[in-house]
């Protein structure tokens, strides 16, 4: 809400996706240039989806961007287990079969997933942060237009538009939020660690 009132625009206090798509689309529009940082601020703001049991009868959170409660999706069985998960559980129904899996079984899987997808997740910024940092360990003392990506009790971080990786704000800033544009300059880098610094230019 508060990013979308620093644009000028108001949303409704309660989550509505509609209203977030028109939003999104009029940004796309008006400010094509900054709009491939506005819609990771955005994709931020939403958090990680998980995966979850819905058993008949039950509400569940279902999936807030395709505005649908009912939701499953599925790429390849060989790269994902969720995906051999839903395929089996779909056989099983067109087959006129009972469950392959117990209701128990299908939460606890559920749990497992999210878990191992967040660590695999985690591993793959990992890289690309060590990447980034290598990438412009020679480049200390340069100045870059950056957007406000995140602000937390951790700190605040930046991410530049060119070339496009992100990074820490050092110091403590209290009037930034997320979709602020700034200006920075690059202060240090650890290519093993996947730290890159920033500071207001």
């Amino acid at each position: 809400m508060s990013l979308a009132a620093s644009l000028g625009v108001h949303l409704p206090a309660e989550p509505d996706v509609r209203s977030l798509e028109a939003f999104l689309k009029q940004q796309q529009r008006t400010n094509p240039a900054h709009f491939a940082d506005l819609s990771l601020a955005v994709i931020k703001l939403l958090g990680r989806g998980e995966y979850v049991l819905k058993s008949p009868g039950e509400e569940a959170p279902g999936h807030f961007g395709l505005a649908v409660q009912n939701y499953s999706h599925s790429t390849a069985p060989n790269r994902r287990y969720p995906d051999l998960i839903t395929q089996r559980l779909l056989k099983a129904a067109f087959g006129g079969n009972p469950s392959p899996y117990s209701a128990e079984a299908l939460s606890a899987l559920a749990e497992h997933c999210t878990e191992r997808e967040n660590e695999a997740n985690k591993v793959e910024r990992f890289v690309k942060k060590c990447a980034a940092a290598t990438l412009l360990s020679s480049q200390i003392g340069l100045k870059f237009e950056a957007a406000i990506s995140g602000v937390s009790a951790d700190g605040t971080w930046v991410r530049l538009s060119h070339p496009p990786v992100e990074g820490k704000l050092v110091g403590s800033f209290k009037h930034l939020d997320v979709g602020h544009r700034v200006r920075v300059q690059l202060v240090s880098t650890d290519s093993e660690k996947g730290f890159i610094d920033f500071e207001l230019a």
